[in-house]
């Protein structure tokens, strides 16, 4: 601009009328810019007088017939615009001129109706020149387009921007239109200027606009429910437009008044226009707007931008508190648009909902006291019927903003859910729709098939809480909807009434397997929520007085968790099959020995005769799953309260940690990390060992009673995995009863026994590590310090010769070879005085015993299990040769039968007993591993050695291969340990060597290149030498030429498919 203006009207008239003329005489875009340069140099004063003057020429181009550039008449609408920014128009002859032919530009020449195909930056200029226009009209001559007169003008004009809002792809075009509307309505939200509408002014508009309404509402919606990709600013400022022309048309203070203005016979066919808003007509149009609101509602409620979602809430704020009276059928769906945002994740508008729910709750109260309140209840009773349908039929977002439209009317009435509750058919809606929304997806195969082969009781005693599992839904996958039921149900718990809802869910419970799960989920839910866990109270409206901590009672919470406890823990709601008898074979699942009780009638609802399906086990582990986790939050509900119910609790807890379900397993210890949390126990060991008096009470009476509780055992183990060695003096007598339970009923409960030894030798393990791993480094220390010299060389391997060969042993009495005679009988008080055991290593020795009976079971399952335990008991007693080895003389039969005639399975589990025997009595075993089982492991590798290396990547899944494999992995450090000699090594070479080619399975090569390397610290020669008959990569020429020359008959062949790995080796062993 202009440092000086020229502000005398006569000197700026002198100054502008050549480029006027010469506009007028010759319009092209050069002399439009030229007006436009000189017009900048002329003050707003100035401006104002000469208007008319200056706007004849622009307008005279725009009216000129005859097709224009775009370029000329953009520039003109550019010209115009400032100099209406800078004036007013204070003639309503100039205003409705201008206003026609700026519509004019918009529309299409050949069809009026439709906007005109030209370019995005016209389409701006002229809107945005018609904004300025409808912004500098002075006084009240802009009310003169709301005049009946106008309205055919008026209609087209709303028509064309509604179009363009509609129709036009760029999103500046649709908000320039939008905002013309805006302010063609009076209702602009810009920073400028704008005249204040009294009572009759908005009466007027909202007469004229009621003509538009329907056309206006159809276009809005289908803005407002457009792609995603239009942007969110396109679809707020729709929103903004269709509610500022519904509150101005439906206001409560205008219908109020009649509609007199000029009769419809005065106006002519323009009289046909005229809506009179009669009674009639305000009911036939607020059913209408309630279809397009819902419509609304539907597309902006889960909007993913969170300023849709705030103007959601402008909305239904703004047309409660002015159109409430008016649009009745519309109050519903807005209070549920206003309560769905009560949660939204968006801090800005959650604060603007509380705010506008606060004022319309205080309207409702001033007008009708229970107003509001019934309102909110029948729309609660309307949501809970349909909720089943909605879950249904919606998509994710949507059911996500209808639980949270319950969740708000629950927060809004407050203590008033408990006046809601009481009435019936409220209470079965609201129930009935938790039990069908919450149904669980029960068909997943993966359920039963998680096993807990390593299962939380394998699991550190210290351990931290494991995540909870994830559950899936018949009608929902996302968490968020999973997370908003909960807060319904405990916000459910906190503000109704306990007993009533306890009651209520417990009878679902009971009426049906069907609603069994749904219902201990609410009933969880409901029991946190009365303890106040988890429940946002921040928004009490309706009665203010609501206190922000429990409204119940402790002691009435106590009696409530202790009915739902004792529900759920009943015999038929807890012994629940969970592993199908087909997936256990022979083994006695908790189905057939509860088949054989009493109350077999009621532990299941399915005739005896049939086995459970997968359905029905899935079904039964996540019911167990739910009531553990019920458990673990009623305690923490409670707090040290529930101390006084771990009596009844922590037994059956500790029976699910040890069940065999990895779900109903992990459940199980993340309610015990809960009971520990609750009652103030650092860890589940010390809940374990402080309550251990009565566990313990309880478990030797339940093993005299298989049939009631087959799972007294497990509660056992559980007890040996969470505790340490101050529990063992207590345990001991109940160990007895085992081992006497075990003895007595070995052919029926084995299974179940050896899981309890198995536990017991691992927590021994654990307790006593200082006797592990003794006897592992002091043969290898040794072994670096022999051969001193040549003659102790040679001593030493005479001697280990003729112990190989057998020389100078006594064979008539092998036992007296293989257990050492006791020294200790010199002494006179040997046998009198022999000291007593320790209690652990006491346990062991009879636990071993048990274990040379059972190593010969029939029942595959059962012998992989007590090898299990033997390798645990050996590592136990690896201290006490004098208790180890007879143990293992006489169990060495059995264990031999193991690793040479048993099953694939069996054979690599009885060669890692082997292996942590060699580890403990190697020198006891040498013999009877060289005659007895090194012959047929050596044959068997060289029997199927030709198999692996013909067979394809298919073997690699083989029980042959992992045998193989597990063979190979243990051969070199069981050589090592035995301290075997030549013959023997010389076996092992010799089986081994097939497994160097390269055609063998890659874990197998690597495998033999470890047992070779084993080898290699006993007789270095004896492997180098055989290396290198096969594949001799150097030839070895004599120092002199006397000596005659070494052949080895590898020298000399081609590579072949044994070489890479003979040179690796070769290599090691000169590097070292």
């Amino acid at each position: 601009m202009a440092q000086h203006q020229i502000e005398d009207p006569k000197i700026a008239f002198a100054y502008l009328r050549p480029s006027c003329v010469l506009l007028t005489k010759e319009p092209t875009v050069a002399n439009v810019e030229a007006l436009s340069g000189h017009l900048r140099s002329v003050s707003d004063g100035a401006l104002q007088q000469l208007q008319d003057y200056i706007l004849f020429p622009l307008r005279f181009v725009l009216k000129t017939p005859g097709s224009k550039r775009e370029g000329l008449i953009q520039a003109v609408i550019e010209a115009i615009t400032y100099v209406l920014e800078n004036t007013c128009v204070q003639s309503w002859d100039s205003l409705r001129d201008l206003f026609s032919e700026l519509c004019l530009c918009l529309c299409s020449p050949k069809d009026p109706g439709k906007p005109a195909t030209t370019s995005e930056e016209l389409k701006m200029a002229v809107l945005r020149c018609l904004d300025t226009l409808i912004h500098s009209a002075y006084g009240d001559i802009v009310f003169k387009l709301y005049e009946p007169s106008m309205l055919p003008g008026l209609g087209a004009a709303v028509s064309l921007l509604l179009a363009l809002a509609e129709h036009e792809k760029a999103r500046g075009v649709q908000t320039a239109s939008l905002k013309c509307l805006l302010s063609l309505f009076q209702q602009c939200d810009c920073e400028e200027e704008h005249i204040e509408l009294g009572r009759d002014e908005r009466f007027k508009l909202g007469c004229t606009l009621a003509t538009f309404l329907p056309g206006i509402s159809r276009a809005l919606s289908l803005v407002i429910s457009g792609d995603v990709r239009q942007g969110h600013a396109v679809t707020v400022k729709a929103m903004r437009v269709w509610y500022k022309a519904v509150g101005l048309v439906m206001a409560d203070e205008q219908l109020q008044k009649t509609d007199n203005g000029v009769a419809a016979g005065d106006l002519g066919r323009v009289g046909e226009l005229v809506v009179k808003r009669t009674p009639s007509w305000r009911k036939t149009t607020s059913q209408r707007l309630a279809l397009v609101l819902q419509k609304i509602i539907s597309c902006t409620s889960a909007h993913p931008h969170w300023r849709v979602r705030l103007e959601l809430v402008s909305l239904s704020h703004f047309l409660l508190s002015h159109c409430r009276q008016s649009i009745g059928e519309c109050v519903g769906p807005l209070l549920e648009a206003l309560v769905g945002a009560i949660n939204d994740e968006e801090p800005e508008v959650k604060h603007r909902c509380n705010a506008a729910l606060d004022e319309v709750a205080q309207m409702g109260q001033t007008n009708n006291k229970q107003d509001f309140t019934d309102i909110i209840s029948e729309n609660l009773h309307s949501l809970a019927s349909s909720l089943p349908r909605l879950m249904r039929t919606s998509d994710d977002q949507r059911k996500l903003f209808v639980l949270n439209v319950f969740l708000g009317y629950l927060k809004i009435l407050g203590p008033k859910v408990d006046a809601v509750l009481t009435s019936a058919v409220h209470l079965e809606r609201i129930s009935k729709a938790l039990m069908q929304v919450m149904e669980l997806d029960v068909t997943d195969v993966k359920i039963v098939e998680e096993r807990t082969l390593t299962s939380s009781t394998d699991l550190r005693p210290d351990l931290h809480q494991i995540p909870s599992q994830r559950k899936y839904f018949l009608y929902f996958t996302d968490d968020k909807i999973f997370s908003a039921l909960r807060k319904i149900c405990r916000m459910l718990g906190y503000y109704g009434n306990l007993y009533l809802l306890v009651d209520r869910f417990l009878e679902l419970y009971k009426e049906s397997s069907v609603y069994r799960k749904q219902a201990a989920l609410v009933l969880n839910e409901v029991i946190v929520g009365a303890a106040g866990i988890g429940v946002e109270m921040d928004t009490s409206r309706i009665d203010s007085s609501g206190a922000k901590r429990s409204r119940t009672n402790q002691e009435d919470l106590k009696s409530s968790i202790m009915s739902i406890i004792e529900e759920y823990i009943s015999l038929s709601n807890w012994h629940l099959p969970t592993v199908s008898e087909a997936l256990e074979g022979k083994l006695e699942s908790t189905t057939s020995l509860l088949s054989k009780s009493p109350e077999r009638s009621c532990l299941q609802l399915l005739p005896a005769s049939k086995s459970p399906t997968l359905h029905q086990l899935n079904s039964n582990i996540w019911q167990i799953c739910i009531q553990l986790e019920g458990i673990g939050g009623f305690a923490l509900a409670l707090g040290t309260d529930f101390r006084l119910l771990l009596m009844i609790t922590l037994y059956p807890v500790l029976e699910k940690n040890g069940d065999e379900s990895l779900l109903v397993s992990q459940a199980a210890f993340s309610a015990m990390c809960d009971l520990c949390k609750a009652c103030d126990y650092s860890s589940p060991k010390e809940l374990v060992i402080k309550n251990s008096d009565y566990l313990l009470n309880d478990v030797s009476l339940n093993l005299a009673r298989p049939s009631i509780h087959p799972h007294a055992a497990r509660v056992l183990a559980v007890m040996f995995t969470h505790s340490d060695a101050s529990l063992l003096p207590l345990v001991a007598d109940v160990v007895q009863d085992v081992l006497t339970a075990l003895d007595l009923s070995y052919d029926q409960r084995a299974p179940q026994f050896c899981s309890v030894l198995h536990s017991l030798m691992k927590a021994l393990v654990r307790w006593f590590p200082e006797t592990i791993g003794c006897q592992k480094t002091p043969s290898k220390d040794t072994q670096d310090k022999e051969c001193v010299n040549l003659r102790q060389f040679l001593l030493d391997y005479k001697k280990q010769k003729e112990l190989a060969e057998g020389i100078g042993l006594e064979e008539e009495d092998p036992n007296d070879l293989e257990v050492p005679p006791p020294t200790s009988d010199e002494d006179t008080d040997g046998p009198a005085e022999k000291k007593e055991l320790p209690l652990h290593i006491q346990i062991v020795k009879d636990v071993m015993e048990r274990c040379i009976h059972l190593l010969s079971d029939s029942n595959l399952r059962i012998r992989l299990k007590v090898l299990d335990i033997l390798e645990l008991c050996v590592c136990v007693l690896c201290e006490r040769e004098d208790e180890l080895l007879p143990m293992v003389h006489r169990c060495w039969p059995a264990l031999l039968h193991r690793l040479t005639n048993d099953d694939p399975l069996a054979v690599p589990r009885a060669f890692k007993v082997l292996c942590v025997l060699g580890e403990s009595c190697g020198d006891f075993l040498r013999k009877r591993v060289s005659k007895e089982v090194l012959p047929r492991l050596t044959s068997s590798l060289m029997k199927q050695a030709e198999v692996s290396a013909r067979s394809g990547p298919v073997y690699t899944h083989t029980l042959a291969y992992k045998l193989q494999l597990a063979v190979l992995q243990g051969l070199g450090p069981l050589c090592v340990k035995l301290d075997l000699m030549e013959a023997d090594l010389d076996r092992v070479i010799d089986a081994c060597l097939l497994y160097l080619s390269c055609r063998q399975p890659i874990r197998l090569q690597e495998a033999c290149l470890s047992v070779f390397r084993s080898l290699m610290d006993l007789d270095s020669d004896l492997v180098w030498f055989s290396l290198n008959e096969l594949c001799c990569p150097v030839p070895y020429e004599p120092p002199h030429p006397h000596l005659l020359p070494v052949t080895l008959s590898g020298s000399h062949k081609p590579r072949n498919q044994f070489t890479d790995n003979v040179l690796t080796l070769l290599q090691e062993s000169d590097a070292t």
